[in-house]
């Protein structure tokens, strides 16, 4: 029996009313000790023991039964388009308010990438003002770095060279400053106590 917390996708999309009675799951109710908060999106739920043992799932695999179908081509088509309309409007409320402010550039590949850079170095307490002590997140940061491997490992090869070497440059720019910034620590740590002094025999 594995006690692994699962997350609980939800699926946010409309769903026809007579579809409804095939995707819509009975959920039991939550044990007394539990706090009666409203959680949007993916929740942690600690599932009952199952009856039967089920079969072990590697690591790099996902439960694909336990994800909701994904959205047809036609689906998506619709919600792009309503999602650029949405932001064509919003956009020209801000111009409106703003008349000096001229249009946004689309976002490209280059603009994930140097967002992930400045959440890293943020979290590694790059920014901090002067006379300030700086606000370490050396966690967050190392998660932050991992996602800029996992970005540069599922593009290799369909990144220009510009993208490419915009990638690879940013990602040995962070893994630099986490080490530096992991040495520094470990020579302010506490020191390790002295070993024991060996007891004389009588």
């Amino acid at each position: 029996m594995s006690d692994t917390p699962k997350f609980e996708v939800i699926d946010r999309r409309k769903i026809k009313a007579d579809e409804e009675k095939e995707h819509i799951v009975e959920r039991k109710p939550e044990r007394e000790s539990a706090p009666s908060e409203p959680q949007a999106g993916p929740r942690l739920v600690t599932p009952e023991p199952p009856a039967k043992q089920p079969e072990p799932v590697a690591e790099d695999e996902t439960p694909m039964g336990e994800l909701p179908p994904a959205p047809t081509a036609e689906e998506s088509r619709e919600q792009k388009k309503a999602y650029d309309d949405a932001a064509q409007r919003l956009e020209e409320l801000v111009r409106a308010q703003n008349p000096g402010v001229g249009a946004q550039p689309p976002v490209g590949f280059e603009h994930l990438v140097q967002q992930l850079y400045l959440s890293s170095m943020i979290q590694m307490g790059a920014g901090t003002q002067e006379g300030q002590r700086p606000r370490v997140d050396i966690m967050g940061a190392r998660q932050t770095i991992d996602m800029l491997g996992v970005l540069a490992e599922k593009t290799k090869g369909n990144l220009n060279e510009l993208e490419d070497r915009t990638l690879q440059t940013v990602l040995f720019d962070v893994r630099m400053a986490f080490l530096e910034l992991t040495n520094m620590i470990s020579m302010q740590g506490v020191q390790a106590p002295p070993p024991p002094s060996p007891t004389k025999k009588r």
